[in-house]
């Protein structure tokens, strides 16, 4: 029996989950408990459906559970309706609950339900566990229920309200999705193609690489989607979030990129087709004197300063694109495109003609943060006719505001893509610029030196209105000062009759 929940009930459902733990601990720490419930709940649903069907069509219950272990194995005593029937040490049985999964899906699931502390009482207590079971237990996550794009979209909305719940950590979580679908759209990923995220948090521009590909009719059980992320709950947010989606081919590593790049082929980084990222901005913390000698050969522009990491970033990126057909789309912080101790670097970047696009960005585009922001584009092969070229577009006012939120709408999002396909200069908003001119400039990306302001054009309409204004005002102001001359001139005229 199906009881599909709609979008409109998904979500509540969902956050009610936060909603017991708000005040028992920090709001930081809901998505270390929350999410993994939710997985395990999706898991268990999901292969209770499988068993169902495949016993409706053979009464066998050995081939039932052969069927179900297809999509991925839940061993005996390790499925929700176990962990709901605990009566005490609740948290111990979720915790091997969870192990037994991982052990018996090591291809996808290893690491997926994260490191919380189940076992401490003195912060999760059965009690509180129990409250979280029981409410999770209200629905049936299925796919019959709840369809993979769905509970996917469910997901996404739970990730946003940790960001705004929690305030300091949002952009770890949550880059704002009307940008990240602009940036896959500029990148264009097709079915068959491997697509990557060095930083890549919960995996949501991957998941955009996906829908993309959806949108346009694309077959996208064969793509391949990877990434890497330095928090260890972070990461396996993120593979929680493909498998939601209904991902089967992916691959998301735990580390430091910079540190310890962990998609590699035979001796060298694995390269792909497109790969988008949003790489913490400024980063002081990193091993600058590593980079000096990188093993990768990921140090070609230079070696940045200690306190900016941003162009060792752009590096690993860059080394990560397929030789022939990689292309990728970064977010960066407007300093990147002019401070003085990068210019070198950037002078090779366009010497190499790897830069395709500069776009500009509006401010408030991100949770928490007034800053604007920029992509830059790059392909490791331009099209002939972009070829020794980049497109600059200067996209600030294309945003719009609506409850404290910043985004990008469709007109936006459709103006700034067509900039981009036909890369053309449009008076006031996008130009193209030779690399020998922009070298010419010392290699400065600011858009402004390159994208001229117009001035604002007024109809003939509002100059003859304008005109009308300032010949009445005129005439008032002469009638006026006439009134006083005429005033003067009798008391002048008074005054010499005195005398």
């Amino acid at each position: 029996m199906s009881n599909r929940l709609s979008q409109r009930e998904l979500e509540p459902y969902l956050w009610g989950a936060a909603t017991l733990l708000r005040g028992l601990i920090d709001a930081n720490d809901y998505k270390q408990h929350i999410f993994p419930l939710l997985f395990f709940k999706r898991l268990s649903d999901v292969w209770d459906e499988d068993y169902r069907e495949a016993y409706g069509h053979s009464q066998d219950e050995g081939y039932a559970t052969a069927t179900a272990n297809d999509r991925f194995t839940i061993p005996e005593g390790a499925h929700w309706k176990d962990a709901r029937g605990a009566s005490r040490d609740v948290g111990r049985v979720l915790l091997n609950a969870f192990q037994a999964i991982e052990a018996a899906n090591p291809q996808r699931l290893q690491g997926v339900f994260g490191t919380a502390a189940w076992t401490d009482k003195a912060q999760m207590p059965d009690e509180t566990l129990k409250n979280l079971i029981e409410h999770f237990s209200q629905h049936t996550l299925s796919l019959s229920n709840v369809p993979e794009d769905e509970l996917g979209n469910g997901y996404e909305y739970l990730i946003k309200q940790f960001a705004d719940d929690s305030g300091h950590t949002a952009q770890e979580f949550y880059t704002n999705r009307t940008l990240v679908h602009l940036m896959a759209q500029m990148l264009e990923p097709k079915a068959g193609e491997t697509v990557y995220d060095p930083t890549c948090g919960t995996g949501g521009m991957l998941i955009s690489c996906l829908a993309e590909v959806k949108r346009r009719g694309g077959e996208t059980r064969t793509m391949g989607l990877y990434g890497q992320e330095l928090i260890n709950i972070t990461a396996a947010i993120a593979r929680m979030n493909l498998v939601l989606h209904g991902v089967s081919d992916f691959d998301i590593r735990s580390g430091n990129t910079l540190h310890e790049p962990a998609l590699i082929k035979g001796d060298r980084l694995r390269t792909f087709d497109v790969v988008l990222a949003n790489p913490p901005y400024s980063i002081k913390k990193w091993n600058r004197e590593a980079w000096m000698s990188d093993p990768w050969g990921r140090n070609f522009l230079g070696t940045p300063r200690q306190g900016r990491a941003d162009y060792a970033f752009l590096q690993h990126i860059l080394k990560s694109m397929d030789p022939k057909t990689g292309r990728c789309a970064i977010l960066f912080p407007q300093g990147v495109l002019g401070r003085d101790e990068e210019a070198e670097m950037r002078r090779k970047l366009i010497g190499m003609d790897l830069l395709e696009c500069v776009l500009g960005l509006g401010p408030n585009l991100f949770y928490n943060s007034p800053m604007e922001a920029f992509v830059l584009v790059c392909r490791s092969t331009k099209a002939e006719a972009r070829k020794g070229k980049i497109l600059f577009v200067d996209a600030v006012k294309e945003v719009a505001r609506e409850r404290g939120q910043s985004f990008l709408n469709l007109e936006h999002q459709a103006k700034i893509l067509n900039a981009y396909r036909d890369f053309a200069a449009v008076s006031g908003f996008a130009a193209v610029a030779t690399n020998d001119e922009v070298l010419a400039q010392g290699g400065n990306l600011s858009i402004p030196r390159h994208v001229t302001k117009t001035p604002r054009s007024m109809s003939t309409e509002t100059l003859q209105t304008a005109w009308t204004s300032f010949c009445d005002q005129g005439r008032q102001s002469w009638a006026a000062m006439n009134s006083v001359v005429q005033v003067l001139d009798g008391v002048i005229t008074e005054g010499d009759g005195d005398a």
